[in-house]
């Protein structure tokens, strides 16, 4: 019986630890600039654009959006199709953060946190989202509607003028 119980206690451990590991999607040891250059030649081998969200895994409103993001299916569809999303993550440790690539940006951590960048597949910036303004306003979290609507706007054919050039 003895053995048992030790084998469900472990098996129990081991489950808490990949539920842990799961809620932590940012990487705080990546290399944002390397990760932000991989992300550039995707975007522009593929045509599409880069959604940078700019976050940490100590920002509880991070982690909603990127839980929704692969949660709400037709936000996940919307990100494989037309954009290469990518975490950048943020140090709680504000002597730790990269104030350079903050300003190579425009200042996005103005808005606070999560905060999203659209770059092209060239790396122009093309749009600096507050994630504020995508929340529900009567639920914690995410609204799906706004958030798709975000999406929408900056796809590469939403920003190509030949999309609005009568034929």
């Amino acid at each position: 019986m003895r053995k048992y119980l030790v084998i469900v206690i472990l098996m129990l451990f081991t489950l808490a630890m990949f539920a842990q590991e799961s809620s932590k999607p940012y990487n705080e040891n990546a290399d944002a600039r390397a990760d932000l250059k991989k992300a550039l030649s995707q975007a522009k081998k593929e045509n599409k654009h880069v959604l940078v969200q700019f976050g940490g895994n100590w920002c509880p409103w991070c982690i909603r959006f990127h839980n929704m993001a692969y949660g709400a299916k037709v936000i996940d569809s919307l990100l494989k199709a037309d954009y290469v999303y990518m975490l950048l993550n943020v140090s709680q440790d504000k002597k730790k953060r990269d104030y350079e690539l903050f300003r190579e940006f425009g200042y996005p951590n103005r808005f606070g946190y999560p905060v999203f960048v659209v770059l092209n597949g060239e790396g122009k910036q093309l749009h600096i989202q507050d994630s504020g303004i995508l929340e529900h306003c009567q639920v914690k979290g995410y609204d799906t509607a706004k958030v798709v609507t975000f999406l929408k706007m900056w796809t590469p054919k939403a920003v190509d003028p030949a999309t609005y050039q009568v034929k």
